[in-house]
């Protein structure tokens, strides 16, 4: 039986070092996954830090169709992230680069490494305002619409590149 590609939804940021040009390349890299094609990029928004300091970011998401299990996915995304120069000194920490498994089709996972939807991705300005403009209609599964918790993140600073 052949697997069908699944619809994925990553998170993309950066605010370490040319964070802009970082955010850039990480979609890029996407486009290069084993068994993965980039289906739709946001554009780039510069967002201030959330629950963290440090300088602003720049973020986007990236909808990607891939074969690749949701853990497989996982470890592609972190590799990517090693690759930039990504440490994890604490949480919440500035970042050369920040991919995080926001969707994984309609499924939802929850495993010691993983959880899918993104448990706080509904309370961030920097994923649902891009991920809102590739799929204004998009629904979070076991969430609903995402676009009803806009009105609770519009007080988040964000500006489109």
């Amino acid at each position: 039986m052949t697997r069908s590609r699944t619809a994925c939804y990553i998170g993309i940021g950066a605010n370490l070092g040319d964070a802009r040009t970082q955010a850039e390349a990480a979609i890029a890299a996407l486009a290069q996954l084993p068994d993965t094609t980039l289906a739709a990029q946001s554009s780039l928004f510069r967002t201030a830090p959330v629950d963290a300091g440090g300088d602003d970011y720049i973020n986007a998401v990236a909808r990607v169709d891939t074969l690749l299990s949701a853990e497989a996915l996982l470890a592609q995304l972190q590799a990517l992230e090693h690759a930039a120069g990504r440490e994890r000194p604490y949480r919440n920490a500035p970042r050369t680069l920040d991919l995080d498994l926001l969707l994984y089709g309609e499924e939802r996972v929850a495993t010691p490494t993983l959880e899918v939807p993104h448990p706080r991705m509904t309370e961030r300005a920097f994923v649902l305002i891009p991920l809102l403009q590739i799929d204004p209609f998009i629904t979070i599964p076991g969430h609903g619409p995402a676009h009803q918790f806009v009105a609770a993140v519009s007080g988040q600073s964000i500006q489109k590149l």
